[in-house]
């Protein structure tokens, strides 16, 4: 258990929801970054960018994500068993850069729930001249950039050794770097294991505090979505939210509506509606346009259980987007949705991969302790699309030491052609840990061993 000194607080939590990112810096010498920089240095004028492989080519970076603040920090956001995992990345802003377009990372979900983490960290002093990081507070809940209003940057403008996690789905981009030295940041991504069940972090609240005006802007309906938010990531699921004065009708049609701010703000309005929206936005599920039924699924998930019965229903819908979507929102819903294991494992053989794919996730977050949900992952393990197989394994790392019987699937995967599937394969075995677990991990893993020091100059 990390101590509770080194957990966010209720300010820096509330920070995290409606900015999207939170700053660390831990209490490592000057020194330690210098060592790092010039490691980097090192690496990239002699082999390039090292991609994954960062971490066996300069190990010193592992001291920054085992520090205690930085500990506290993503288990107070992601919760205790969470998940580094295998894609990172060290960023190179050269001399004279650029710099990069505004952007979200790829893969991002349908969701506003926290799951997902980015973080930064740069080893030399960062001023804005040296081409920082620039990121635009609160846009992680926007897919577009008109509403993510990406015109709002603000550069991180840091000292060296700084922690900036943020939410996966925060726009962010490289500005140019106008000087004549370059700038490194190593990006990790963590993952949630574990749906939350109380407070991760130094707790003392337990209704919304509000954001800070200058965070949301003129976007005051928006606090609807944080407090949302916020008792979803404190385990609370009995909070509902308040029913508006606007009328369903006129909020569906907003929800529909080209200005994306407004459509978001009116998804969590009609959720304050409860069951009696739920057959107008099930409905919406079968618009054409995707950032409709992207708003209808946001609220259905913050209605949550009384939404279960019908997006079940849908899961039989006769169109695939529409069965994808039901199965997405499930999965959204997490352990409220637990009802709906039946018709997601039968979903999990839908004839359309992208069903397949989302159907395998929803089971690994809703049946987060559910062996009854493993065969059918292991089936999917075994699928021939490999987002399948890849929302299969990462199902069962979630699952961890229920999914025991899922052993010879994951060492069957090992050798998957997609990297990612191999590494999220390494830690379901570590989660499962029983003695097969550890077995076939060890046998996988030592020949496997790459050599850090190995270089074309130094081959023995």
């Amino acid at each position: 258990m990390t101590d509770p000194a080194f957990r966010l607080n209720d300010a820096q939590m509330a920070q995290f929801i409606a900015h999207g990112s939170v700053t660390i810096t831990p209490d490592l010498p000057g020194e330690f970054h210098d060592e790092v920089f010039a490691r980097h240095e090192e690496v990239f004028a002699k082999e390039g960018n090292p991609g994954n492989n960062l971490l066996p080519r300069i190990p010193l970076v592992r001291q920054i994500f085992d520090h205690p603040t930085i500990v506290g920090a993503l288990k107070s956001v992601v919760g205790e068993d969470y998940y580094l995992q295998p894609h990172r990345h060290p960023h190179h802003n050269k001399a004279h850069s650029k710099g990069q377009n505004m952007h979200q990372d790829g893969g991002k979900r349908w969701s506003h729930r926290t799951r997902y983490l980015l973080a930064f960290y740069y080893p030399q002093d960062t001023p804005l001249e040296r081409g920082p990081s620039g990121i635009v507070p609160g846009s992680h809940y926007f897919n577009t950039p008109e509403g993510a209003r990406i015109d709002g940057e603000v550069p991180l403008v840091t000292p060296a050794g700084t922690v900036t996690i943020t939410n996966y789905d925060l726009w962010h981009r490289a500005m140019p770097n106008t000087t004549d030295q370059p700038r490194y940041m190593v990006k990790f991504l963590f993952a949630r294991m574990s749906e939350p069940a109380s407070p991760a972090w130094d707790n003392s609240q337990p209704e919304w505090p509000g954001a800070e005006p200058a965070m949301v802007g003129d976007d005051a309906r928006l606090q609807k979505m944080y407090a949302h938010v916020w008792n979803w990531i404190r385990g609370d699921n009995s909070r509902t939210l308040p029913k508006p004065d606007t009328s369903a009708a006129e909020l569906l049609t907003t929800l529909a509506g080209d200005d994306e701010r407004e459509a978001i703000a009116a998804a969590y309005d009609l959720a304050g509606y409860g069951a009696e929206v739920v057959p107008g936005l099930v409905e919406t599920l079968t618009a054409e346009a995707e950032m409709t039924r992207r708003n209808a699924a946001y609220a259905l998930s913050a209605i949550g259980a009384p939404a279960v019965d019908a997006l079940i229903d849908t899961l039989g819908h006769d169109q695939a987007d529409t069965r994808t979507d039901a199965a997405t929102t499930l999965g959204d819903i997490a352990v409220a949705a637990t009802d709906a294991l039946p018709a997601l494992i039968t979903a999990s053989r839908d004839p359309h991969e992208d069903v397949r794919k989302a159907a395998a996730e929803a089971l690994g977050i809703i049946g987060q302790s559910s062996p009854e949900v493993v065969p059918a992952l292991i089936d999917a393990v075994g699928d021939e699309h490999a987002g399948v197989r890849t929302a299969a394994v990462f199902a069962l790392c979630r699952l961890g030491p229920h999914a025991a019987e899922a052993v010879a699937a994951l060492e069957g995967v090992l050798d998957d052609d997609n990297r990612y599937i191999r590494g999220d394969a390494l830690h379901a075995l570590q989660r499962i840990d029983t003695p097969l677990a550890k077995d076939t991990l060890i046998k996988h893993l030592m020949p496997a061993r790459w050599c850090p020091i190995t270089t074309p100059e130094s081959t023995f």
